[in-house]
């Protein structure tokens, strides 16, 4: 069983260094444990080479079937430890580089005071993510990008909405936006998820909602390199199309200025979602607890 949840940890990990990392144990004792298990099964798991390590069919097979079974495991030794005085062990987190910016700063430090014994792991991506299959706890996303058959639990500010701003020299230079339609003359700096179309922009107002496909010489993948475009922005490059919460401070110190307000479209906020069918980990149920009891902005 313990060669079992080695390979579980380093094919999640896609490598021994990274796997070693997670479960503090050594490379070498990984691949040694790997090793006995594929002797034992007279089949092959990982397929290795010097960049990375990848199950083969074989692999993906045990890890679907095996993978919910450790990690219900997991759930009910960590549900025994609920009995101490203060809930203590691990909690791995997925979540977007936007709740990791915008949501969890006003979370975390407050949580972990409150839970000393509690070692969180939070892990930024983009992308759908099996939470199950990858070893997490639970994961932040919004309604639209939630995992079927999971409890969700709003996490955050409930309403939030896309801004749209440019520098004040872009719009000294360029003019000044007044409806959706006026940006398909200006140049936009547009953000997409990788392996995904761009998006278009949208906006509302009085009930009318438009979608625009806005065009632009710059392009920088959501999340990651969201930065990249908010400097381009404020260096007077174009019109950029975020979160308000993001762009915010930049609205403040008066390096960008908001375009358009009564257009800019409403969406609510993100959840923290787990799965429903397996026994809560102590260190997520009061994590759980924790938000719950947070002032709803």
């Amino acid at each position: 069983m313990a060669d079992v949840e080695a390979f579980l940890v380093v094919a999640r990990a896609k490598g021994f260094r990274e796997a070693s990392r997670i479960s503090g144990t050594s490379s070498s004792s990984l691949s040694d444990a790997v090793k006995r298990l594929e002797a034992d099964l007279g089949v092959r798991l990982l397929n290795r080479t010097t960049r990375s390590v990848l199950p083969t069919e074989a692999g993906r097979a045990l890890m679907e079937r095996l993978g919910p079974a450790f990690s219900e495991i997991a759930s009910a030794l960590d549900q025994a430890t609920s009995s101490r005085d203060r809930p203590a062990g691990s909690l791995r987190l997925n979540v977007p580089v936007s709740a990791a910016r915008l949501v969890l700063p006003r979370i975390v430090p407050a949580f972990m005071a409150a839970y000393p014994d509690i070692r969180l792991e939070i892990i930024t991506d983009e992308s759908f993510v099996d939470i199950i299959e990858g070893g997490y706890d639970a994961g932040i996303r919004y309604d639209e990008r939630l995992e079927q058959d999971m409890i969700a639990v709003p996490i955050g500010p409930r309403l939030q909405r896309y801004a749209l701003a440019a520098s004040p020299a872009y719009l000294a230079e360029h003019g000044t936006p007044k409806t959706p339609h006026d940006l398909l003359s200006h140049n936009c700096i547009r953000g997409r998820f990788s392996g995904r179309a761009i998006p278009a922009w949208e906006f509302e107002r009085d009930g009318q909602e438009l979608t625009i496909e806005t065009n632009g010489s710059l392009i920088v993948q959501s999340g990651g390199a969201t930065d990249l475009g908010v400097e381009a922005a404020k260096a007077g490059l174009g019109i950029i199309y975020l979160f308000e919460d993001w762009l915010q401070p930049h609205f403040e110190d008066q390096t960008l200025s908001p375009i358009m307000q009564e257009w800019w479209l409403s969406f609510s906020g993100p959840f923290l979602y787990y799965p429903g069918r397996r026994l809560v980990p102590s260190p997520l149920r009061a994590f759980i607890d924790f938000i719950k009891a947070m002032p709803r902005a």
